[in-house]
């Protein structure tokens, strides 16, 4: 895993690259490749390229990046990992081409020379790079399917940088430092800056699943070449009957295949192993191969011999399939000493992912380079308490639609009649208005604010610009477009392109990037979504899960299959506790706050 950036001046009187500014921007990256520094400069000095490297895939010198073609017409700078890319070297070897490296870098500059952007598709993997070609005098940006690694980018009209981190593009000093409106109001309405939007005005993400081409003329728009919607729109318009025994061989072949290229590498593999189904999964599928896993579990102090405690039964897993297993304890006392730092590594602010930053310092701390984590299987196999209650709450409230109203009414009458009592969130008034499709279902239910009450945190002019420009509910229509067609797969849409996508897995990356941890998730995977659908989402049961957990040859302690789902949570409550009745009657909602005003996030409230 990798740092990447650069600079290109495509416009013909832009000022040349600044060397020192290319440098700032890699340097900021360095926890995220501390093995090795590159740059590379075009011979007239409007195009520079960076890059620290964390060595996984062919760990010699040889592979160091900034990568230029044999024949010094393409320059390639590549964070990521592609899983099959043994497969493609052969089949562009059997087409003639030799390689100096055994780095799936090299192939993916091969690919690029050859068949350009048709050749996104067949990367399995994550990564996010950045391709010049000099006798064509383009910039190549692109990303993978689910966006596991992040990509950003400014264009001033004359200039290009991009980079694997917001800060990064900010440390290198020619950047407006203005917030964006619509950067912010994303993160008050979902607990996650919402792309392609980011908290600076200048700063854009690269969508997941897109590419994009630079020119003379300046970028043209993203061009997405992968769609969650449309791969769940296609099981779904199958409508094949598959036997239980059929869709759980389906999901067992898939999930195995999938664990199988995730342990690709040239350097020892651990996993994160919780006492759930999926990281159970994916431990005891890696078991199988034969390539000695180490397993890692954090524990939090307070929740030791509760049923919170997933320590035991982690153990009970690791001891079933022989492999080395480590508990990290992590204490009330040491999560605030540590804080401060994982805030300052936060790139943009989430109200989550303190869990993976300390999960990932443990990790850090046993000289891991690479760990496999089981993030997704919720989002795919339909885990979340989401997919119950969005249909329902569809069902329940969608005749309200036609009685505007009377959703009024309600939101008028309900503080009066709920008063002082804390059951019910200041959210609980909108429901009538909400709740009765699943774009304002969805807000209702993962959202953190409304966007009722942005304005009497921001003020009411931040508020108007950043929500006209945001539009959330047309972003979460997007996020199911083409309607995937049933309302587990909707769900699905959205719990993958929304809350996983722009909050779960960019915490993964800066939280691991933060400790030179590279974290591969199996369960995130184009290529898995493709080969499982139609097993999942074609029927009207819901137990892709309980398949999943069926995929293993030795099966699952039993305990691990009958335990009731407990989500990844870190006791922060207790840690950080606020006796005031603000945060008892708005829950953890003043730690968003709080997060905006790190690091000066936050833009002037009303007075």
């Amino acid at each position: 895993m990798c740092g990447i950036n650069g600079i290109v001046s495509f416009r013909a009187g832009a000022p040349l690259v600044d060397l020192d500014e290319l440098t700032r921007t890699r340097e900021a990256m360095r926890t995220r490749g501390p093995d090795a520094a590159g740059s590379w400069m075009s011979s007239d000095g409007r195009t520079g390229f960076g890059h620290r490297r964390l060595s996984i895939i062919d760990v010699s010198d040889r592979a160091n990046q900034p990568m230029v073609s044999r024949d010094g017409q393409m320059v390639l700078t590549f964070n990521g990992e592609i899983y099959n890319y043994t497969e493609l070297r052969s089949e562009l070897e059997a087409g003639g081409e030799t390689f100096d490296t055994a780095s799936d870098t090299e192939v993916v500059l091969r690919m690029y020379a050859k068949w350009g952007r048709e050749m996104l598709p067949r990367l399995r993997g994550m990564f996010a790079f950045a391709i010049w070609d000099s006798s064509a005098r383009t910039l190549f940006l692109a990303r993978d399917p689910y966006g596991v690694k992040p990509l950003y980018y400014a264009n001033d009209g004359q200039t290009i940088r991009f980079a694997s981190q917001v800060k990064a593009l900010m440390a290198g000093g020619k950047i407006s430092a203005a917030r964006d409106p619509a950067g912010i109001v994303g993160f008050l309405l979902r607990g996650s800056v919402q792309g392609p939007f980011t908290i600076y005005e200048a700063i854009r993400e690269l969508p997941a699943g897109s590419s994009m081409m630079v020119t003379a003329d300046g970028p043209a728009p993203p061009c997405a070449y992968f769609s969650i919607a449309n791969v769940l729109r296609d099981a779904v318009n199958e409508r094949r009957h598959y036997s239980d025994d059929e869709r759980a061989a389906i999901i067992a072949d898939g999930v195995r295949e999938s664990v199988r290229y995730h342990l690709v590498s040239d350097v020892p593999v651990g996993a994160f192993l919780s006492s759930g189904l999926d990281s159970g999964t994916i431990v005891a599928l890696g078991a199988e191969t034969g390539i000695p896993l180490q397993t890692l579990t954090l524990r939090f102090k307070e929740y030791a011999d509760t049923p919170k405690d997933e320590a035991p039964l982690a153990q009970m897993v690791a001891k079933s399939y022989g492999l080395s297993h480590d508990i990290s304890t992590l204490s009330g006392d040491v999560f605030r000493t540590h804080l401060a730092a994982a805030l300052d590594a936060m790139d943009q602010p989430s109200f989550d992912g303190l869990n993976s930053y300390f999960v990932c310092k443990a990790a850090a701390e046993l000289r891991w380079k690479v760990a496999l984590s089981g993030t997704g299987g919720d989002e795919l196999f339909g885990g979340y308490s989401t997919f119950r209650i969005i249909p329902r709450m569809v069902r329940l409230f969608a005749a309200f639609r036609y009685m505007p109203s009377l959703a009024s009414a309600f939101r008028r009458m309900q503080p009066r009649m709920f008063k002082n009592d804390i059951r019910y969130s200041p959210k609980t008034a909108y429901t009538l208005k909400y709740c009765t499709s699943y774009a304002g279902a969805y807000l209702m239910k993962r959202g953190l604010f409304l966007p009722e009450e942005v304005a009497g945190i921001v003020g009411e002019d931040v508020a108007r610009e950043g929500l006209a420009r945001l539009d959330m509910l047309a972003r979460i229509r997007a996020a199911m477009t083409p309607d995937p067609g049933t309302a587990f797969a909707r769900v699905a849409a959205l719990e993958s392109a929304l809350f996983m996508r722009n909050q779960l897995l960019r915490d993964i990356d800066w939280a691991s990037m933060a400790h030179s941890l590279e974290v591969r998730v199996p369960l995130v995977d184009a290529f898995l979504l493709r080969k499982v659908a139609p097993a999942v989402f074609s029927t009207r049961k819901r137990n892709g899960k309980e398949l999943m957990a069926r995929a293993p040859r030795q099966p699952l302690p039993e305990a691990i299959v009958k335990r009731k789902k407990t989500g990844f949570t870190v006791p922060i409550r207790k840690w950080l506790a606020d006796p005031s009745e603000t945060a008892k009657h708005f829950g953890m909602r003043p730690w968003a706050l709080h997060l905006l005003e790190v690091n000066g996030h936050l833009l002037p409230r009303r007075p």
